[in-house]
Parts: C-alpha cells; structure tokens; sequence
C-alpha cells in the first residue's frame, strides 16, 4: 500500500549508492540473504535488538540489489533469487519466533505463515499471468516482473517486522493483525486477477 507513495524517496539515494558501489546484483542478494538468515538464528536466541540490525541490514541490501540490477541491466536469474529469498526470509523470522516462545508465539506464527503462504502465491500467480498477457507496470519502480499492490507489501511488512524485533513481547497480537491484513491483501489479488482476467 505504501511502496508506490515511498518509492521516489527510496530509490534517488539508492541508486547513487548503486552508481558508487558498482556491486553485482546477485551477491548483494544473496549476502542480503545471510543477513536475513542470520537475523532469524540470533532472534531464535532471543537477542531480539541484534535481530533488529540484521533484518534492517537485510532491506537495505534488498533495495541496493535491485537498484544495482537497474544499473548493470536486470536478469532473470536475479529477479528469481530476490523474490525467493525474500519471502524466505519472511517466513524464517516468523519461525524464529515460534521457536523463542513456542508457548505464546507458535499458533499465531503459524497463522502468519498461513497469510504468507496467501500473499505470495496470489502475487507470483498473478505476476505469471500478467506476464502471458503481456501487461507491465512501474507503480513500484522497474521490476523483473508484474508488481501487483495490496494492502500489504514490502514497507508495510518491513514496519511490522521491525515493530515485532524491537518488541519481540508483542509479536502475539502483531502477528494475528499483519496476518489478517495478509490475507486480506491475499483475497483483494485474487479479486483482481477474477476481474483483469476474465
């Protein structure tokens, strides 16, 4: 909901890192990854704070793959690596905190997982439709492929992670709402995909 209003702050800074670095792409990706992963196992042992600068360090490295890739020339194989593992990450962290309190935080990271299990396969299925048919869009900047919106997406899930890492206590009640806003999104894009392509 957020990304298409935050883009053009995000992404003039990012490409002049972009510009400075000249990195490639897939490294950043995948360096991203182990952050990401990282972030997961130092929540599992509950140092929630450490978590917190790894998953941020994890989005920004997120941000400067892709605004690498626009500079190099974006590839296939890197647009497959950065939704992967992102969604991997998601989920991660969400297991992570099953496993720091299994009592309190299990049902609602399963819940969770649920909602992302949703969201991710209505955007990939809609994203290789759009894709069949030809359509484009850059609402939320140049991407590998179709970028259909929803009530909750890359920023609204990067607040709600980085809510729940500082405030790992909260993460319960966090959890049941992202992930009822989730599914939300879930039903909106399959809506949408009933109505595009009729």
């Amino acid at each position: 909901m957020l990304d298409p209003t935050l883009r053009p702050l995000i992404d003039p800074p990012l490409q002049r890192l972009a510009h400075r670095l000249r990195w490639h792409a897939d490294a950043v990706t995948l360096g991203g990854f182990v952050l990401g992963l990282a972030a997961a196992l130092v929540l599992a042992l509950d140092h929630g704070l450490i978590a917190l600068g790894l998953f941020l360090l994890n989005r920004l490295a997120d941000g400067l793959d892709g605004a690498l890739a626009r500079l190099n020339g974006p590839t296939d194989r890197g647009g497959l690596l950065d939704i992967v593992l992102d969604f991997s990450v998601y989920a991660l962290l969400a297991f992570a905190f099953a496993w720091r309190d299994p009592a309190s935080a299990a049902l609602p990271a399963a819940f969770l997982l649920a909602a992302f299990m949703a969201t991710a396969s209505s955007f990939l299925a809609y994203a290789i439709i759009a894709a069949k048919r030809g359509q484009v869009t850059e609402k939320r900047g140049r991407k590998s492929f179709y970028h259909l919106g929803g009530l909750t997406e890359g920023t609204e899930t990067i607040l709600f992670f980085a809510l729940c890492l500082a405030l790992p206590g909260w993460f319960p009640v966090l959890a049941w709402i992202f992930g009822a806003m989730a599914w939300l999104t879930a039903v909106g894009r399959v809506l949408s995909g009933w109505r595009d392509f009729a």
